[in-house]
């Protein structure tokens, strides 16, 4: 018997055994954003046919994936992926493929964001690298007030406990939730913002890392749902207070070994983990777009709020794009801050790969660290020491995408021509729009 005919015959023994009656086929949009098609099952056995043959959609009607005259895409499950789904009812329960998409003639389709990632990490496998990941994404958890506005659930404060941390039992859910889809959760805490938090989980290959991503957005959302109050993943929801990040921890692994880690260096810093910051540096403006890709995401990245605004490295340094945290040997990693959990996990870590790699194919060098705090020098200091600012718009970033061929190649010609015809549709659209704001500053001019 095969692996996979293995790995099958578990799955239907697992349905069998706990009365699963439907089977989520689930895929992304590129937003990031899970669609799913619901299939009964009448018998276990009927997994065998989904799995082998997969199911036809209609993919013009999922957001940036295909074009009305070409809309016929085939979903097909990735047998790793199987999962039950512990927020839905245990009697009668459903489980979860995440699939890969292809067309009707066989062929992984190119406007798939899953795929786009698949072909990046092939791309460094052929080289003997494993790209790991391991993401921090936080959320708020909201609720509403009197007027039927939204406002933080709590009034805690980073690493807060009982009473004035509201969210420990929400996070307890969660983290028990997270844990029967098979996480292996690190630790939860209560962020520095009021109603913001935070649960980390283990790094792994990126590719089941985006899925982890996904499925825990979805996971934290319908948890929170169903304890009455609401989960955002908006990177900046309220004013005066830290917006929500998503930070990266990348590592390169080569026959098992952190290729990032040299303890031969000063700082135990190899010269290809220096050539690797080197290009996450050099196509900084145009990652933006994908690591940040919203109107809202640019009101985070502004000084005073821990989220980075200029193009720079560093070890300790908070205040940079990129950090290299203290721990060292297999832990050994490079921290991207800019990074927003609105952002698609399959687009962003393939885009972070290739533009390492063109760093470390290039041998682009990063220069010095910066390890004084950026925040506190000015717009003449900055520019003194020859640091780039980040991209300040969803504008300006689309448009250095556009100029960018390493990362618009990494998307692929049709993720990256749907992407930016929906960026440039969202940035008309709130541009024309007049806010309170406006009319307070303005109306009697």
């Amino acid at each position: 018997m095969s692996v996979k005919d293995e790995k099958l015959d578990q799955i239907i023994k697992t349905v069998e055994a706990n009365d699963i009656k439907f089977l989520k086929l689930q895929l992304s949009d590129i937003h990031g954003l899970p669609k799913s098609m619901a299939v009964p099952l009448k018998k276990a056995d009927d997994i065998e046919d989904i799995v082998n043959d997969g199911l036809l959609f209609d993919g013009s009607s999922v957001a940036g994936l295909a074009s009305i005259n070409d809309s016929d895409l085939l979903a097909k499950p990735d047998i790793n992926t199987f999962s039950t789904i512990p927020w839905r009812p245990e009697s009668k329960g459903t489980s979860r493929f995440i699939c890969d998409i292809f067309t009707t003639e066989g062929k992984p389709y190119d406007g798939d964001p899953r795929g786009v990632l698949k072909k990046a990490l092939e791309k460094a496998e052929k080289r003997g690298y494993q790209f790991n990941m391991g993401p921090e994404p936080e959320f708020f958890i909201i609720k509403e007030d009197e007027n039927g506005n939204y406002i933080p659930a709590d009034e805690a404060e980073y690493f807060d406990v009982e009473p004035l941390d509201q969210g420990t039992d929400i996070r307890r859910e969660i983290v028990f939730g997270l844990e029967q889809l098979g996480f292996d959760v690190e630790v939860s805490h209560h962020e520095v913002a009021a109603g913001q938090h935070e649960v980390d989980f283990k790094y792994a290959d990126a590719l089941k890392t985006a899925d982890a991503v996904i499925t825990f957005k979805e996971a934290v959302k319908a948890v929170v749902h169903n304890l009455g109050f609401k989960a955002t993943f908006m990177p900046k929801p309220f004013l005066g207070i830290n917006g929500s990040g998503m930070h990266c921890n990348q590592s390169l692994f080569k026959d098992g070994k952190n290729i990032f880690y040299d303890p031969n260096t000063e700082n135990q810093i190899s010269q290809e983990a220096l050539y690797f910051i080197g290009g996450l540096l050099k196509h900084a403006q145009a990652l933006s777009a994908i690591l940040s890709p919203t109107v809202n995401s640019y009101k985070r990245l502004v000084p005073g709020y821990e989220a980075p605004c200029y193009i720079a490295y560093g070890f300790k340094n908070r205040s940079t794009l990129l950090r290299i945290p203290a721990s060292r040997g297999l832990g050994t990693r490079i921290e991207c801050r800019s990074p927003d959990p609105s952002c698609n996990p399959y687009l962003a870590f393939a885009v972070l790969l290739e533009a390492g790699l063109d760093g470390l194919d290039n041998k682009m060098d990063p220069g010095e660290p910066t390890e004084e705090n950026l925040f506190a020098l000015t717009e003449d200091e900055i520019v003194q020491r020859g640091i780039s600012n980040l991209p300040t718009s969803l504008w300006e970033a689309y448009h250095a995408l556009e100029q960018d061929d390493v990362v618009k190649n990494a998307l692929g010609e049709k993720v990256f021509d749907q992407f930016y015809t929906i960026k440039r549709a969202e940035w008309d659209a709130y541009r024309i729009q007049v806010f309170d704001y406006e009319r307070d500053q303005y109306l009697d001019v």
